[in-house]
């Protein structure tokens, strides 16, 4: 081992946490995120983040994030696969709705989507489920 190589690479990219479009460096060491850098040359950021942007790369590898859909049966959370878990949402949203109407279901977007992502979710909330309690929360 004593002779495998590290590999480092700065990559450009766009800051997650919200819509702003600051210009990151990603550090990457041997296929994994290990820092943040601000781009100097950016035209939004122009050299400068703010606090969550210095972290953006830390919940990538972070081993509390979700990588497999989970759903509660008897009172435990449990693996399962994604169609499932899609169908337990939106039983659970359409029964909701019918038993107590639709301003009692409420959609939360985040400031780690896309615009249009974001647009989406404000059309599902609208047009199919009838609600307009739809917030965004760039603090997530």
């Amino acid at each position: 081992m004593a002779d495998k190589e590290l590999e480092f690479r700065l990559v450009p990219s766009t800051c997650v946490y919200c819509g702003t479009g600051c210009g990151v460096l990603l550090q990457a060491s041997n296929g994994r995120l290990t820092g943040t850098l601000p781009q100097k040359d950016h035209p939004v950021s122009r050299g400068t983040l703010c606090i969550k942007g210095w972290a953006a790369h830390e919940f990538v590898h972070s081993p509390r994030r979700l990588t497999r859909p989970l759903i509660r049966r008897d009172g435990e959370l449990v693996e399962t696969d994604w169609d499932t878990a899609l169908r337990a949402v939106v039983e659970g949203l359409l029964r909701t709705r019918d038993e107590h109407g639709p301003d009692a279901v409420g959609f939360l977007a985040s400031a780690r989507c896309t615009n249009e992502e974001n647009y989406l979710l404000m059309k599902l909330a609208r047009a199919v489920v009838g609600t307009n309690n739809v917030d965004h929360c760039a603090r997530l």
